[in-house]
């Protein structure tokens, strides 16, 4: 009964200091996922303070100064005016603070096993520090069962238990780079707790600052919602890619079927071929699951061959312009092809997993010079050489080939057209213009 009571007591307190906003909200990880949350968390009017192992990081969010696209360097600078937010490599300071959001990288190794070594640093720390009554929400997308039976045993002692002692909830981190409608703050917030009390506390905190949050009925069920989603995506990304596969051989546009495809009302959603899947969640999250059903003794086949498919793209499409230069007279060895577009999807800074330096490598073993222009990445390291974004312009007249890799929408491709000696497009970014020197995907 006194144990009832004090949790009660504990979660009460907790629940006051959200509701004032009173609470000293805390982000472990101050990347594309934690500075976006922590600004909206400030923006409803916490204390906030961020954590990060970066010194460039820390000193930059003191200075006002944004380098995550989704946050406008105006909002960040004017919430650090108002002292609503700041950020520290010290993980001392998370012994004041009674909220705490995991934020931090979840890689994948070589094997394609979970990297859980940077949870288990945030961790550690937090365990250090964390503070009686305090709830801590890991976000950083993993394997089912990631938060109970690896993240807890790391918090909970026996004069510190989960429910009683602390709060702990896995929320999947859902931040779509780029997307100009849905952000952090109208992206709907999956929670789920260790513990009934953990996920009323966890919906309390994200319903300040968020639009809507969906409580479920465990942290197995959230950290599954986020391995389904990109799952989906992931196999149906395969799927038309295999179809793209199949086009290119019959000699079919597969971007003339599949928009064919999309006018039925009902039982199809289009999704669209490329160079190769990036970022840090399709290519990746999909494989956490996988690597989790091996253990459980089950084979996923879909997602093991949707992800090889996917992992061909990249060769698909240095071949496609391999075949484009024959046609020409033209190897590849000593030829010049421009990469337009270097990160891995339109309108976004974000190179993690991009296709196109998986191209740029191919492309350089087979002896062509290869440079690049992306108006949003001006560098990029390619093994242990670093490239700078070139005049489009001057590299259009000059290349022997331009490769069409990303469809950022600032891009004016009229002159690319008019002046290519041979255009490889990947994304369909011509759709609609005709023209001698095109191939398509």
């Amino acid at each position: 009964m006194k144990g009832t009571f004090v949790t009660r007591s504990a979660a009460e307190a907790l629940a006051e200091k959200i509701r004032s906003r009173t609470a000293h909200v805390g982000v472990v990880g101050l990347g594309y996922v934690g500075l976006p949350l922590a600004v909206e968390f400030a923006r409803a009017g916490f204390s906030v303070t961020g954590v990060d192992v970066s010194n460039w990081k820390a000193e930059a969010i003191n200075r006002g100064e944004s380098y995550v696209q989704d946050v406008p360097a105006e909002t960040l600078a004017r919430l650090v005016e108002q002292k609503k937010i700041r950020a520290t490599t010290d993980f001392s300071v998370i012994a004041d603070m009674e909220t705490l959001n995991i934020c931090v990288p979840t890689p994948l190794r070589k094997t394609k096993d979970p990297d859980m070594s940077f949870i288990a640093s945030a961790c550690e720390e937090i365990g250090r520090f964390l503070r009686p009554g305090a709830l801590v929400i890991l976000e950083s997308t993993t394997y089912p069962g990631t938060t109970d039976e690896f993240v807890l045993p790391m918090l909970e002692r026996d004069d510190r238990k989960v429910g009683r002692d602390f709060f702990l909830c896995f929320s999947p981190e859902r931040v779509d780079p780029g997307n100009p409608t849905y952000q952090t703050s109208n992206i709907p917030k999956v929670v789920g707790g260790v513990t009934p009390a953990c996920t009323e506390l966890a919906t309390l905190l994200y319903s300040q600052a968020l639009e809507r949050v969906v409580p479920v009925s465990s942290t197995q069920v959230a950290e599954m919602v986020k391995l389904l989603e990109n799952t989906f995506r992931m196999i149906n990304i395969g799927l038309v890619n295999e179809m793209a596969l199949m086009c290119d051989r019959m000699g079919i546009n597969v971007w003339e079927v599949i928009d064919a495809a999309a006018t039925k009302p009902f039982g199809f959603m289009p999704f669209y071929p490329g160079p190769g899947l990036g970022g840090h969640c399709i290519p990746i999250d999909p494989f956490y699951l996988s690597w989790k059903t091996k253990q459980a003794g089950i084979e996923a086949r879909f997602i093991e061959l949707a992800g090889y498919i996917n992992g061909q793209m990249p060769m698909f499409a240095v071949e496609k312009v391999q075949n484009a230069l024959n046609d020409q007279g033209k190897p590849v060895k000593g030829s010049h092809i421009h990469l337009l577009g270097m990160a891995y999807k339109r309108d976004i800074d974000d190179v993690r997993e991009s296709p196109a330096l998986d191209i740029a490598l191919l492309l350089r073993k087979r002896g062509a010079k290869v440079t690049y222009t992306d108006p949003h990445v001006p560098k990029v390291k390619l093994d242990s050489s670093e490239l700078l974004s070139e005049d489009l312009a001057a590299m259009t007249r000059e290349a022997d080939c331009v490769v069409i890799v990303t469809d950022h929408t600032c891009v004016d491709y009229a002159p690319v057209v008019a002046n290519a000696r041979l255009i490889v497009d990947t994304r369909n970014a011509l759709k609609g213009v005709q023209s001698d020197n095109i191939v398509r995907l």
